[in-house]
Protein backbone atom coordinates (compact mmCIF):
# COMPACT_ATOMS: atom_id res chain seq x y z
CA UNK A 1 0.00 0.00 0.00
CA UNK A 2 1.58 3.57 -0.88
CA UNK A 3 2.79 5.15 1.68
CA UNK A 4 0.35 8.31 3.11
CA UNK A 5 -2.81 6.82 1.22
CA UNK A 6 -5.58 6.76 3.31
CA UNK A 7 -8.48 5.42 1.71
CA UNK A 8 -11.03 3.37 3.40
CA UNK A 9 -10.13 -0.26 3.39
CA UNK A 10 -13.22 -2.68 2.10
CA UNK A 11 -12.76 -4.49 5.61
CA UNK A 12 -13.57 -1.40 7.40
CA UNK A 13 -16.76 -0.95 6.07
CA UNK A 14 -19.82 -1.87 8.68
CA UNK A 15 -20.83 -5.97 8.15
CA UNK A 16 -18.12 -6.07 5.66
CA UNK A 17 -18.95 -9.28 5.73
CA UNK A 18 -22.08 -9.63 5.85
CA UNK A 19 -24.30 -10.32 2.63
CA UNK A 20 -27.91 -10.01 3.27
CA UNK A 21 -29.22 -9.98 -0.01
CA UNK A 22 -26.68 -12.73 -1.31
CA UNK A 23 -27.37 -16.38 -2.32
CA UNK A 24 -24.10 -17.50 -1.49
CA UNK A 25 -25.07 -21.02 -2.47
CA UNK A 26 -24.69 -20.13 -6.08
CA UNK A 27 -21.32 -17.59 -5.74
CA UNK A 28 -18.44 -19.67 -6.90
CA UNK A 29 -15.17 -18.79 -5.73
CA UNK A 30 -12.83 -17.26 -8.64
CA UNK A 31 -9.55 -19.52 -8.60
CA UNK A 32 -6.42 -17.84 -10.02
CA UNK A 33 -5.04 -20.69 -11.50
CA UNK A 34 -7.81 -20.82 -14.28
CA UNK A 35 -7.18 -17.29 -15.14
CA UNK A 36 -3.79 -16.34 -14.04
CA UNK A 37 -0.26 -17.24 -15.92
CA UNK A 38 1.16 -20.34 -14.36
CA UNK A 39 4.01 -18.52 -13.13
CA UNK A 40 2.11 -15.75 -12.27
CA UNK A 41 1.55 -13.83 -8.63
CA UNK A 42 -0.90 -15.08 -6.93
CA UNK A 43 -1.39 -12.48 -4.22
CA UNK A 44 -5.22 -10.37 -3.75
CA UNK A 45 -5.89 -8.37 -6.79
CA UNK A 46 -5.37 -4.82 -5.96
CA UNK A 47 -9.18 -2.95 -7.01
CA UNK A 48 -8.95 0.79 -6.50
CA UNK A 49 -12.84 2.09 -6.20
CA UNK A 50 -14.08 5.81 -6.78
CA UNK A 51 -17.51 6.88 -6.51
CA UNK A 52 -19.10 10.43 -7.79
CA UNK A 53 -20.94 12.00 -4.94
CA UNK A 54 -20.55 13.87 -1.77
CA UNK A 55 -23.90 13.84 -0.63
CA UNK A 56 -24.06 12.41 3.12
CA UNK A 57 -26.76 9.44 1.45
CA UNK A 58 -24.81 8.79 -1.82
CA UNK A 59 -26.27 6.00 -3.26
CA UNK A 60 -23.05 5.78 -5.85
CA UNK A 61 -21.28 5.61 -2.69
CA UNK A 62 -23.58 2.96 -1.25
CA UNK A 63 -23.11 0.89 -4.09
CA UNK A 64 -19.29 1.15 -4.11
CA UNK A 65 -19.23 -0.25 -0.82
CA UNK A 66 -21.66 -2.93 -2.10
CA UNK A 67 -18.85 -3.43 -5.04
CA UNK A 68 -16.27 -3.27 -2.54
CA UNK A 69 -17.47 -6.09 0.09
CA UNK A 70 -18.27 -8.39 -2.81
CA UNK A 71 -14.54 -7.75 -4.14
CA UNK A 72 -13.06 -8.44 -0.77
CA UNK A 73 -15.32 -12.04 -0.90
CA UNK A 74 -13.86 -12.57 -3.67
CA UNK A 75 -10.49 -12.23 -2.36
CA UNK A 76 -9.46 -9.06 -3.13
CA UNK A 77 -7.28 -6.19 -1.19
CA UNK A 78 -9.79 -3.20 -1.93
CA UNK A 79 -9.37 0.91 -1.13
CA UNK A 80 -11.91 3.27 -1.60
CA UNK A 81 -11.01 6.48 -2.35
CA UNK A 82 -12.86 9.49 -0.79
CA UNK A 83 -13.10 12.84 -3.20
CA UNK A 84 -13.96 14.97 -0.22
CA UNK A 85 -11.89 18.16 -0.58
CA UNK A 86 -10.29 17.04 -3.96
CA UNK A 87 -9.75 20.05 -5.72
CA UNK A 88 -10.76 21.10 -9.16
CA UNK A 89 -8.14 19.87 -12.11
CA UNK A 90 -5.29 22.55 -12.69
CA UNK A 91 -6.76 23.89 -8.98
CA UNK A 92 -3.99 22.92 -7.09
CA UNK A 93 -0.66 21.70 -7.80
CA UNK A 94 0.10 17.91 -8.23
CA UNK A 95 1.53 17.18 -5.06
CA UNK A 96 -1.91 18.59 -3.19
CA UNK A 97 -2.55 15.70 -0.17
CA UNK A 98 -5.95 14.63 -2.31
CA UNK A 99 -4.24 14.66 -5.72
CA UNK A 100 -0.86 12.60 -4.39
CA UNK A 101 -3.54 10.26 -2.45
CA UNK A 102 -5.34 9.45 -5.56
CA UNK A 103 -2.23 9.16 -8.31
CA UNK A 104 -0.76 6.80 -5.50
CA UNK A 105 -3.81 4.50 -4.94
CA UNK A 106 -4.29 4.79 -8.62
CA UNK A 107 -0.81 3.06 -9.06
CA UNK A 108 -0.98 0.77 -6.37
CA UNK A 109 -4.40 -0.53 -7.63
CA UNK A 110 -4.40 -3.46 -10.74
CA UNK A 111 -7.82 -2.81 -11.60
CA UNK A 112 -10.71 0.00 -10.57
CA UNK A 113 -14.13 0.41 -10.19
CA UNK A 114 -15.98 3.34 -11.39
CA UNK A 115 -19.50 4.49 -9.88
CA UNK A 116 -20.98 7.79 -11.11
CA UNK A 117 -24.50 8.65 -10.47
CA UNK A 118 -26.20 10.06 -13.79
CA UNK A 119 -26.08 13.88 -14.07
CA UNK A 120 -28.22 15.65 -16.91
CA UNK A 121 -27.43 12.55 -18.92
CA UNK A 122 -23.55 12.44 -17.88
CA UNK A 123 -21.78 11.40 -14.93
CA UNK A 124 -21.07 14.13 -12.17
CA UNK A 125 -18.16 16.87 -11.90
CA UNK A 126 -16.81 14.87 -9.21
CA UNK A 127 -16.37 11.97 -10.72
CA UNK A 128 -14.68 13.01 -13.97
CA UNK A 129 -12.60 15.57 -11.40
CA UNK A 130 -11.27 12.11 -10.02
CA UNK A 131 -10.33 11.08 -13.47
CA UNK A 132 -8.90 14.24 -15.03
CA UNK A 133 -6.46 13.76 -11.98
CA UNK A 134 -5.51 10.97 -13.17
CA UNK A 135 -3.41 11.40 -15.57
CA UNK A 136 -2.01 8.82 -18.79
CA UNK A 137 1.80 9.10 -17.34
CA UNK A 138 3.42 10.78 -14.90
CA UNK A 139 6.92 10.23 -15.63
CA UNK A 140 7.85 6.75 -16.66
CA UNK A 141 4.73 5.80 -15.39
CA UNK A 142 1.28 5.15 -16.46
CA UNK A 143 -0.94 5.39 -13.81
CA UNK A 144 -4.22 3.30 -15.55
CA UNK A 145 -2.88 1.43 -18.67
CA UNK A 146 -3.33 -2.14 -18.45
CA UNK A 147 -5.01 -1.99 -15.49
CA UNK A 148 -8.65 -3.65 -15.35
CA UNK A 149 -11.70 -1.77 -14.93
CA UNK A 150 -15.65 -1.86 -14.01
CA UNK A 151 -18.16 1.13 -14.58
CA UNK A 152 -21.20 1.37 -12.68
CA UNK A 153 -23.76 4.13 -12.48
CA UNK A 154 -26.73 5.07 -10.28
CA UNK A 155 -30.06 6.99 -11.54
CA UNK A 156 -32.80 8.95 -9.66
CA UNK A 157 -35.30 7.79 -12.73
CA UNK A 158 -35.31 5.02 -14.98
CA UNK A 159 -32.91 2.58 -16.24
CA UNK A 160 -30.12 5.02 -18.36
CA UNK A 161 -26.90 3.80 -19.47
CA UNK A 162 -25.56 7.11 -20.19
CA UNK A 163 -22.62 7.02 -17.25
CA UNK A 164 -21.52 3.92 -17.93
CA UNK A 165 -21.06 5.10 -21.73
CA UNK A 166 -19.80 8.11 -20.60
CA UNK A 167 -17.43 5.76 -18.30
CA UNK A 168 -16.05 3.47 -20.98
CA UNK A 169 -14.65 6.24 -23.33
CA UNK A 170 -12.90 7.72 -20.13
CA UNK A 171 -11.34 4.28 -19.42
CA UNK A 172 -10.38 3.65 -23.26
CA UNK A 173 -9.10 6.73 -23.00
CA UNK A 174 -6.74 5.94 -20.10
CA UNK A 175 -6.29 2.99 -21.76
CA UNK A 176 -7.64 0.43 -19.51
CA UNK A 177 -9.51 -3.13 -20.00
CA UNK A 178 -12.77 -2.23 -19.20
CA UNK A 179 -14.82 -5.72 -18.61
CA UNK A 180 -17.78 -6.13 -20.67
CA UNK A 181 -20.16 -6.56 -18.37
CA UNK A 182 -21.55 -3.55 -16.17
CA UNK A 183 -24.57 -2.22 -13.61
CA UNK A 184 -26.74 0.51 -14.30
CA UNK A 185 -28.89 1.09 -11.04
CA UNK A 186 -32.33 3.02 -11.65
CA UNK A 187 -34.24 4.17 -8.98
CA UNK A 188 -31.35 4.01 -7.06
CA UNK A 189 -33.03 5.38 -3.74
CA UNK A 190 -35.61 2.15 -4.09
CA UNK A 191 -32.81 -0.37 -4.00
CA UNK A 192 -31.06 0.68 -0.72
CA UNK A 193 -32.59 -0.28 2.67
CA UNK A 194 -32.31 2.30 5.51
CA UNK A 195 -28.42 0.77 7.27
CA UNK A 196 -27.46 1.55 3.11
CA UNK A 197 -27.49 -1.92 2.32
CA UNK A 198 -28.58 -3.16 -1.58
CA UNK A 199 -31.79 -5.09 -1.55
CA UNK A 200 -31.83 -8.66 -3.44
CA UNK A 201 -33.20 -8.74 -6.60
CA UNK A 202 -31.57 -8.93 -10.42
CA UNK A 203 -30.12 -5.23 -9.99
CA UNK A 204 -28.19 -6.74 -6.91
CA UNK A 205 -27.46 -10.13 -8.88
CA UNK A 206 -25.88 -8.02 -11.99
CA UNK A 207 -23.76 -6.02 -9.05
CA UNK A 208 -22.26 -9.73 -8.62
CA UNK A 209 -21.59 -10.73 -11.78
CA UNK A 210 -19.75 -7.27 -13.06
CA UNK A 211 -17.51 -7.99 -9.73
CA UNK A 212 -16.92 -11.35 -10.38
CA UNK A 213 -15.92 -10.47 -14.14
CA UNK A 214 -13.99 -7.81 -12.99
CA UNK A 215 -12.00 -10.20 -10.70
CA UNK A 216 -11.33 -12.75 -13.67
CA UNK A 217 -10.29 -9.99 -15.57
CA UNK A 218 -7.33 -8.83 -13.55
CA UNK A 219 -5.97 -12.12 -12.86
CA UNK A 220 -6.09 -12.72 -16.56
CA UNK A 221 -4.32 -9.48 -17.23
CA UNK A 222 -1.87 -9.86 -14.46
CA UNK A 223 1.70 -9.98 -15.56
CA UNK A 224 0.52 -9.51 -18.72
CA UNK A 225 -0.15 -6.11 -18.92
CA UNK A 226 3.10 -4.93 -20.58
CA UNK A 227 2.58 -7.67 -23.19
CA UNK A 228 -0.61 -6.57 -23.93
CA UNK A 229 0.15 -2.67 -24.25
CA UNK A 230 3.34 -3.02 -26.27
CA UNK A 231 2.90 -0.52 -28.94
CA UNK A 232 4.46 -0.08 -32.25
CA UNK A 233 4.49 3.65 -31.65
CA UNK A 234 6.16 3.70 -28.39
CA UNK A 235 8.62 1.30 -29.29
CA UNK A 236 9.78 3.37 -32.44
CA UNK A 237 9.98 6.72 -30.22
CA UNK A 238 11.89 4.88 -27.57
CA UNK A 239 14.04 3.81 -30.20
CA UNK A 240 14.72 6.71 -32.20
CA UNK A 241 15.12 8.39 -28.40
CA UNK A 242 17.72 6.28 -27.61
CA UNK A 243 19.07 6.51 -31.24
CA UNK A 244 19.72 9.82 -31.18
CA UNK A 245 21.02 9.75 -27.36
CA UNK A 246 23.70 7.37 -28.74
CA UNK A 247 24.35 9.29 -31.79
CA UNK A 248 25.09 12.73 -29.19
CA UNK A 249 27.19 10.82 -27.09
CA UNK A 250 29.36 9.39 -29.79
CA UNK A 251 29.80 12.74 -31.61
CA UNK A 252 30.84 14.04 -28.44
CA UNK A 253 33.04 11.52 -27.69
CA UNK A 254 35.01 11.75 -31.11
CA UNK A 255 35.27 15.16 -30.37
CA UNK A 256 37.03 14.75 -27.02
CA UNK A 257 39.71 12.53 -28.55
Amino acid sequence: MPEGALAMRGTDLPDHDVFPALDARFLAPVDPDLYAPADGARHPPRILLLYGSLRERSYSRLLAYEAARLLERFGCETRIYDPTGLPLPDGAPADHPKVAELRALSEWSEGQVWVSPERHGAITGIMKAQIDWIPLAIGAIRPTQGRTLAVCQVSGGSQSFNAVNTLRLLGRWMRMVTVPNQSSVPKAFQEFDEAGRMKPGPLYERVVDVMEELVKFTYLVRDRSDRLTSRYSERREAGLKAESIATTLAAKAVAND
